[in-house]
């Protein structure tokens, strides 16, 4: 019996949240060893946000904005792209991809305390247990020898958690700012703002410009990968399941990501999985289910 036509494009959105947002920590590693970092994140968003708007324009949709909203993008943009992803981007010049996103999933613990500190919300008995594992799940993952003797590794470890910080201040301030209600336009503007700004940094740190032309081909494909499929394909089916089905289910993809992202960095960038960090990824993925079963966060694709 054919499954029914919804069923199969929920399938698909769930494969592309799933899969690709994984696929994200492993592009930007292969393009990150070969491009400036601020440079590859400014390249990217600026061309997905272009996309966008002309994608908008051939679907109709009215991309018009109060000059608040343009303010609040900005913000948004600042916080989950031109530092969030930038830095990270960054970061990943000296740590594996794989280990990034183990990192980076603890992203809803983070929310949860920034919570409790600027909204002086209460943490239930089955978060409070999720921060301890989470905690625990750091503690095993970055304590390990083979990471303390790498160079850069603990500064690029320290990079992700304050940018791990950014994007949780994000989630709080677009929870009540005044944004574009489309949320195919929110995100077009928010990686229009955050890729000028990225693009500023890059040329402050005096970062080299040069043509995609003169790229290797595993770096041009992984920015028409990250651009396409990361950052306009994911986020258009992490919005479409939204609406679709419950959001406990898309969030199930804080649990997803990393393991995608580890398997593929071992599989073709050979990236080394210990016992301490498998050990490490159960405990620190345990702690954030415990954390998403009293709130829901949700993740935030634009950031990947």
């Amino acid at each position: 019996m054919a499954l029914p036509k919804k069923s199969i494009v929920i399938i698909l959105a769930f494969f592309a949240i799933y899969v690709i947002w994984g696929s994200t920590y492993l592009l930007n590693k292969i393009a990150v060893l070969e491009l400036p970092p601020f440079k590859l994140a400014a390249v990217r968003f600026l061309t997905a946000s272009i996309i966008i708007f002309i994608l908008a324009k051939l679907l109709k949709i009215d991309v018009s904005i109060t000059k608040q909203q343009l303010k609040n993008t900005t913000i948004a943009g600042f916080l989950f792209l031109t530092f969030g992803n930038g830095v990270v981007v960054w970061a990943l010049k000296f740590v594996d991809s794989g280990f990034a996103a183990l990192i980076i999933s603890a992203q809803p613990l983070v929310v949860l305390i920034l919570m409790r500190i600027f909204q002086g919300k209460r943490i239930a008995t089955m978060s409070f247990l999720g921060v301890i594992l989470g905690f625990v799940g750091i503690f095993l993952l970055i304590s390990q020898k083979e990471i303390r003797s790498q160079e850069n590794q603990i500064e690029g470890i320290i990079m992700i958690f304050v940018c791990m910080i950014s994007w949780a201040y994000g989630s709080l301030f677009v929870g009540k700012a005044n944004l574009p209600s489309n949320h195919f336009v929110n995100t077009g503007y928010q990686m229009l703002t955050g890729g000028i700004m990225l693009t500023v940094a890059s040329l402050c740190f005096g970062e080299s410009w040069t043509l995609p032309t003169t790229w290797s081909s595993a770096v041009q494909w992984s920015m028409i990968l990250l651009i396409v499929l990361g950052s306009i394909v994911a986020f258009t089916a992490f919005n479409y399941l939204l609406k679709e089905v419950s959001p406990e289910k898309v969030a199930s993809s804080t649990y997803v990501n990393p393991i995608i992202a580890l398997f593929l960095g071992w599989l073709i960038l050979k990236e080394t999985i210990t016992n301490q960090s498998i050990i490490a990824a159960i405990v620190l993925l345990t702690g954030v289910y415990f954390i998403n079963t009293n709130r829901v966060i949700k993740p935030r694709g634009i950031g990947r």
